[in-house]
């Protein structure tokens, strides 16, 4: 086992990104040579009958997932497995490459257990991670794809990313997800409407057999958010993932004023957006909540408010890689107490 509680005040010496390069060096290495941390997998990746279930075609052999944003070229995809991920989501990846807004962009609150970035889709390009992904799909576990339109790409020609990502893509992962909810690329989030949602879906169904899902922002009216959702669906969405970082500055005590903030003050927004989703959603598509989870309770809370899956990004940072082991550990004991001999019995029990 790691002491990260030892590692981690030498980690936070260094500038956010910094730190960041360096688990991307430790979490690349399976990738020359996987048998020195079969061990770690063997402890860390929890697979037990309660937390397995079948969506999209594949077996999510526990519910826990990396959210988008911490392997955006697909360079971690046996790492992110050892640290117990039942599943992983690579990207944001656009059309071309691109470097990202300016440095600094990564910014820790760390009284607040939470990650500010406006890392700005910072990423190799769809040409260089298809190269990557092919010598890794299909993975023992499943990998969604997040894309998102490139910065110089005007709004009236944003389509034409989606499509060709898509395009560039398709077979390559388990689903994809439709990045428009990203505060990073200037004018993105205006995209959160009918219109082009309409457009969007109709195009990308005659593209892909994959299933696509909609990534929606948490600073939206909670009644704009079920409503653009329910139309999604309604459109061909295959599944609502809720929500992306939030730019209510007001919840930590020092903001920077760029970016978007992730991380435990994310926690009551992101589950009031995704429990008025999964009201009126819960049980007619797949739904993904992410935002603020860092404990199994908190992720119990969104399994039994409708979440198929349930995603985890900044409080890895501030937890520590033993983080998701503990989760499904403590999902499971959840699970016998309530009675759920599998976790699909739980998921939207609060509704019924």
């Amino acid at each position: 086992m790691l002491n990260y509680d030892f590692i981690k005040p030498y980690l936070f010496k260094l500038q956010p990104e910094n730190a960041h390069h360096v688990a991307e060096c430790v979490l690349r290495l399976p990738n020359i040579c996987q048998i020195p941390f079969n061990p770690f997998l063997e402890s860390h990746f929890i697979t037990d009958d309660s937390l397995k279930q079948e969506i999209f075609g594949r077996t999510f052999y526990n519910p826990v997932g990396l959210g988008a944003g911490f392997d955006k070229n697909a360079t971690m995809i046996r790492g992110i497995q050892i640290l117990g991920f039942g599943f992983t989501e690579i990207g944001t990846v656009t059309p071309k490459p691109q470097a990202g807004n300016p440095k600094p962009r990564m910014f820790r609150h760390v009284e607040e257990q939470s990650i500010q970035n406006a890392m700005g889709f910072n990423n190799d390009g769809a040409y260089k991670v298809v190269k990557r992904l092919k010598k890794r799909y299909p993975f023992t576990t499943p990998i969604g794809v997040n894309i998102g339109k490139n910065k110089i790409t005007p709004e009236k020609e944003a389509i034409n990313d989606y499509t060709h990502l898509i395009k560039s893509f398709d077979g390559l992962g388990d689903y994809f997800v439709i990045n428009i909810s990203s505060p990073n690329t200037p004018g993105l989030r205006d995209l959160q409407n009918e219109e082009f949602i309409t457009k969007l879906f109709s195009e990308a169904k005659k593209l892909t057999d994959m299933p696509i899902l909609l990534k929606i922002a948490p600073d939206m009216e909670v009644e704009d958010a079920v409503a653009l959702t329910k139309m999604a669906v309604e459109k061909g969405a295959d599944g609502i993932i809720a929500t992306n970082t939030t730019i209510d500055y007001s919840l930590v005590k020092h903001p920077k004023s760029i970016g978007g903030l992730s991380g435990a003050v994310l926690k009551e927004k992101s589950f009031k957006i995704f429990d008025a989703i999964a009201k009126e959603l819960y049980g007619k598509t797949v739904l993904i909540s992410v935002g603020g989870i860092d404990s199994a309770q908190e992720a119990y809370r969104r399994i039994k408010a409708g979440a198929n899956l349930v995603q985890i990004l900044s409080g890895i940072v501030f937890h520590g890689p033993d983080m998701i082991m503990n989760i499904n550990k403590e999902l499971i004991e959840l699970l016998k107490a309530d009675g759920f001999k599998n976790i699909t019995e739980a998921i939207g029990s609060d509704r019924k």
